[in-house]
C-alpha cells in the first residue's frame, strides 16, 4: 500500500511538472522583461529592439527594459544573457557577431552561442559598398573592382572593427573579386563613417541603416547593395551579386533566450514579436531605418542562424582572419 501511495505521489509530481511549463507560458510575462543589447545605444542594433520592446510592453502590460552592457564585440553582454535564469525574463537581442561570427574568431569565449534558444530574426538591414566620391571616381562596382585591381593594397577599407560584419564583408569582396585592400579598423560605425566622409579612407562595406542618409545627402556614393535581389526601396541600385554571383551580406537583429528556456515561452515571445512585425506602424518605422522585416518561426530562426554561421566561417577560414582572446 505504501509503495502504491509513493508511486501515485511520484506520478502526481511528474504531472504537475509537465503542466507547470505551459502554465508558466500562459501567465508570461507577469513582471518586467529585460532585453540585453550588447552594443551601444544609438545604432540600429539598439534601435530595432527598442522599437519592438516598446510595442511588446504595451501588449504585455509589463515594462520591457533595454540594457546595453558593451564590449568585446558583443561578447560581454551576450555572456550575461547566456548565464541569466532561463525563464524568459532576460533575453538577448544582437546582430551577427556574438551569435554567428565570434565563435569562429575568439578562442576563449565564455558562452556557447549555439546553445541559445532561438526566438526570431526581427529585421535585416542590407550592407552596401560605399565610397567617398572625392577619393574614388568609380560609379559602378565593376569600375571599382577594376580600380582595386590596378591599385593592389593601396585602397583603404574602413570597418567597424576587427571581426565585425563590415570587416568580413570587405574580406568576402576581396576573395570573390580577386583584389586586395588595406584594412583600417575603427571602434564602431560612427568613427569609421566620419573618416570616410572626411576623405581619410576610401570605401566601406556598411549597413545602410546608418550610411544611407549620407548617400542621399551626396556625401558618399553607394555602388551596390549586398542583398540577394535588388531592394524595392532602391530599385536603381544594383546588387553586388549581379557582378559577383552568390555574394550576400546583411546585418540582422535577432532575439534569443538563455539555454534551457522552455519552448512554450520562446514560442509565445516569437508569436508576439511576429504580431508586432505585422503592425503597419512598426513596418513604417523599420523602413526609416532601411530595415526589412524578417520574422518567421523559431525553427526558421534556428536555420537562419546555422546558415549564417556556415557563411561567415567560410569567409573567416578563406581570408585567414585572426583575432586573439
Amino acid at each position: 500500500m505504501i509503495a502504491i501511495r509513493a508511486f501515485c505521489a511520484a506520478l502526481a509530481l511528474c504531472a504537475a511538472a509537465a503542466a507547470a511549463t505551459p502554465l508558466a507560458a500562459q501567465d508570461y510575462p507577469n513582471r518586467p522583461v529585460k532585453i540585453i543589447v550588447p552594443f551601444p545605444a544609438g545604432g540600429t542594433a539598439d534601435a530595432v529592439p527598442r522599437l519592438i520592446g516598446d510595442w511588446l510592453s504595451k501588449k504585455w502590460g509589463q515594462p520591457v527594459v533595454i540594457e546595453n552592457p558593451t564590449g568585446a564585440a558583443g561578447n560581454i553582454g551576450s555572456e550575461q544573457a547566456y548565464r541569466a535564469d532561463p525563464d524568459g525574463y532576460t533575453l538577448l537581442s544582437a546582430p551577427p557577431p556574438p551569435l554567428v561570427i565570434n565563435q569562429n574568431l575568439y578562442k576563449n569565449l565564455k558562452f556557447d552561442a549555439s546553445k541559445f534558444e532561438p526566438i526570431i530574426i526581427m529585421a535585416q538591414v542590407p550592407n552596401g559598398v560605399i565610397v567617398n566620391p572625392a577619393r574614388v571616381s568609380a560609379r559602378t562596382l565593376p569600375e571599382f573592382i577594376a580600380y582595386l585591381k590596378a591599385n593592389p593594397g593601396k585602397v583603404t577599407s574602413a570597418t567597424q572593427g576587427n571581426g565585425t560584419t563590415s570587416h568580413l564583408t570587405s574580406e568576402m569582396l576581396q576573395l570573390m573579386a580577386g583584389v586586395k585592400v588595406q584594412h583600417v579598423p575603427y571602434r564602431g560605425t560612427a568613427p569609421a563613417l566620419q573618416d570616410l566622409v572626411a576623405g581619410n579612407v576610401d570605401f566601406m562595406c556598411d549597413n545602410l541603416g546608418v550610411s544611407l542618409p549620407l548617400v542621399q545627402d551626396g556625401k558618399l556614393r553607394l555602388l551596390a547593395v549586398a542583398t540577394a535581389k535588388p531592394m524595392a526601396s532602391l530599385p536603381d541600385v544594383p546588387t553586388v551579386a549581379s557582378t559577383l554571383p552568390g555574394f550576400e551580406s546583411v546585418a540582422w537583429y535577432a532575439v534569443v533566450a538563455p539555454p534551457g528556456t522552455p519552448k512554450e515561452i520562446t514560442r509565445k515571445i516569437n508569436a508576439d514579436i511576429n504580431e508586432a512585425l505585422r503592425d503597419p506602424s512598426i513596418q513604417e518605422r523599420l523602413k526609416k531605418l532601411s530595415a526589412e522585416v524578417v520574422g518567421g518561426s523559431t525553427e526558421e530562426t534556428a536555420k537562419y542562424l546555422r546558415d549564417d554561421v556556415a557563411r561567415w566561417k567560410r569567409v573567416i577560414d578563406d581570408a585567414n582572419v585572426k583575432i586573439g582572446g
